[in-house]
């Protein structure tokens, strides 16, 4: 029976670069979870690869099938673009182990579809200051830095994962990231006696 590990954390936790170092370890064989989107492919992205690409036709057989797991829509200035984990030949918990990352909302949705054995939860901390830092040295880097934009989700992170939210998730197990290496090592040895 394959597992379903799922990266967790506030922004600026670092866990999209424990999310591509976990893909890249090879002893632990994880094919990606994959999510939908109904937003337009960017430069440089490939189908299937960073996101399965469909339309809002797409979007409703699947859930005409029952196999939308969770969905979220975020209106942009392009209009209303949705992402979402549906439950396709895409993911085989049966054939193997995978690896996802989302929200804490998106976490409960998968851990309540696939059942909490299978669904694990690899929650990243930061301590807050450190985290704000990271984030501000990240947008300074951006062309053209949306400061308010980074705030308002610095604030929407508080909220969506406050010690309450955690706690009804059922979330036990924190991964402290102060060191990086530190830290893959504690989630590595966590996923393979979880798996082995």
């Amino acid at each position: 029976m394959g597992k379903l590990f799922y990266v967790i954390g506030k922004s600026s936790s670092g866990k999209d670069t424990i999310f591509q170092r976990l893909l890249k370890e090879e002893s632990l064989k994880l094919r990606p979870l994959v999510l939908y989107t109904t937003r337009p492919m960017r430069a440089g992205e490939e189908p299937g690869v960073q996101y399965h690409f469909t339309d809002e036709a797409g979007l409703k057989a699947l859930q005409e099938q029952g196999k939308v797991i969770e969905l979220r829509a975020y209106d942009t200035v392009y209009g209303v673009w949705k992402y979402f984990t549906a439950d396709t030949e895409a993911t085989d918990l049966e054939s193997g182990d995978y690896l996802g990352i989302g929200v804490l909302e998106s976490y409960k949705a998968l851990r309540d579809y696939y059942g909490s054995e299978r669904v694990v939860p690899l929650y990243i901390e930061v301590e807050d200051g450190e985290r704000l830092q990271r984030a501000l040295n990240r947008e300074r880097a951006q062309e053209k830095p949306r400061y308010a934009e980074m705030c308002r989700r610095f604030l929407a992170d508080s909220e969506d994962f406050s010690e309450e939210h955690i706690r009804e998730a059922g979330i036990e197990k924190r991964f402290y990231n102060r060191d990086l290496d530190a830290c893959m090592e504690e989630i590595m040895a966590c996923m393979k006696n979880t798996v082995f």
